[in-house]
């Protein structure tokens, strides 16, 4: 669960966080207590030995206990009643040997922790003992311990309780798209409404799933358009091939050998017709050249090697024209079929003995026929899928040419258009997005 995680790693922080500052105040309080009972210790050795040369004993106090070490090692209590013996070691006999120096050490006496200072006598007679009880010292250092571990732990549960709150608000709105994502997947309901996008990264998620499903749901419509358009666009072809197939069979050879041939003709151009038809929805509905990358590519190649096609196929004159040509950014074999569809069509709407041209001006590519022209309101419906303007319903063609080309262009960032041309006919083309550096 993403919220018990992120909540995990919060509480990790809170407590990495507590951890470093309090190991670092207790570390500090510590050596500040050792370093002050270290300075008590060494202030009641000066005020034990300054009364001994006053010939006095010092005031007594309840955590201390002090005895004099003399060179023979014979400790005895510096007043009767001075509380426990202080335990002798080496290094404190070699300073009351000598007669000089110093030495500290931390030692337990009946189950007491002391802190022990062998101090030399200023007349070198042996040294003083004093030591200081380090109970009371414990007791505030556990309680600090105590306090500041209740303190850690009261903070760390705070922030995991306020953290799980925090993040139950902030991922409402993904456990709400995650709901619609689920509800969408079982009912394929591409209208079903999402939960409003704030302007937080939630939000960004939130709109970039709405646009995806738009997307989709507009992919959907038009795959159902496509199939109606496409099962409306086949049904004539495919009633004028029953018809004549069933005149055949009717017949059995009685028709006249005029009628059969031409019954056969139309056969040959309604299966032409129906093969055109589906290669060109199939080409629409997979777009084949998809798995191609853009790259930087020369219009008035694809115009020439076009041009040079359709003559050869044809007979016609087609010219190509450039002026101040800018290489572009497409896919190869996809600008090489919207340069094909355009001349093919400016063939067909011809007349025979017209020219047709090819003019490539920067990283536009218009091309001229010489036929019945393109109304104006017409001039955007003839991209659309099996459009046929009027005057041209017994023209061949499925109507699909310029719906590919307008795909296989705004696919690469282009724009199509279509206007009429000065002296008559059409113009039609494309822009393209001019090649980096180009």
């Amino acid at each position: 669960m993403l919220r018990t995680r992120i909540g995990l790693v919060v509480l990790a922080s809170v407590l990495l966080a507590i951890a470093v500052p309090v190991t670092a105040a207790y570390r500090g309080v510590s050596t500040l207590v050792s370093d002050q009972l270290d300075r008590s210790l060494r202030d009641r050795a000066e005020t034990v030995l300054a009364a001994l040369d006053l010939g006095r004993l010092p005031p007594a106090r309840p955590d201390t206990v002090e005895q004099l070490l003399p060179a023979d090692g014979t400790a005895r209590p510096l007043a009767p009643g001075g509380g426990p013996a202080l335990p002798v070691s080496e290094r404190a006999l070699e300073v009351a040997r000598t007669g000089q120096g110093s030495h500290q050490e931390d030692a337990t006496v009946d189950g007491t922790p002391y802190g022990v200072l062998t101090q030399a006598r200023p007349d070198g007679q042996g040294a003083v003992m004093v030591g200081q009880t380090y109970a009371g010292v414990t007791e505030v250092d556990d309680a600090f311990l105590r306090r500041i571990t209740v303190t850690s732990v009261a903070a760390a549960a705070a922030c995991a309780l306020l953290s799980w709150l925090v993040l139950g608000h902030i991922l409402r709105p993904v456990r709400r798209l995650a709901r619609a994502a689920e509800h969408i997947t079982t009912t394929r309901d591409l209208a079903t409404p999402l939960p409003a996008a704030g302007r937080d990264e939630v939000g960004g998620l939130t709109r970039a799933f709405e646009s995806m499903v738009g997307a989709l749901r507009r992919s959907r419509e038009q795959q159902q358009r496509l199939v109606q358009d496409a099962s409306h666009e086949l049904r004539t072809p495919l009633t004028s091939v029953r018809g004549c197939a069933e005149l055949l069979q009717r017949a059995r050879g009685r028709l006249a050998p005029e009628d059969e041939e031409q019954i056969l003709a139309t056969l040959v151009t309604e299966t032409v017709a129906l093969d055109e038809l589906v290669r060109e929805l199939v080409e629409l509905a997979t777009d084949q050249q998809s798995a191609e990358e853009p790259e930087p590519l020369d219009l008035p190649a694809a115009a020439e090697d076009s041009a040079r096609r359709f003559r050869r196929r044809t007979g016609r004159e087609i010219a190509v024209i450039t002026e101040g040509p800018v290489p572009v950014l497409a896919r190869p074999r996809a600008l090489q079929r919207c340069v094909d569809n355009l001349v093919g069509n400016a063939v067909k709407f011809s007349p025979d003995g017209t020219l047709v041209q090819v003019r490539v001006t920067g990283t536009r590519l218009a091309v001229r026929d010489r036929g019945p022209g393109i109304a104006a309101g017409d001039r955007q419906a003839v991209f659309g899928r099996f459009y046929r303007a009027a005057g041209t319903q017994s023209t061949p063609g499925s109507g699909l040419g310029l719906a590919i080309v307008h795909d296989l262009v705004v696919a690469d960032g282009g724009t199509v258009f279509a206007a009429a041309a000065p002296g008559g006919g059409a113009e039609v083309g494309f822009r393209l997005p001019p090649a980096p550096g180009g």
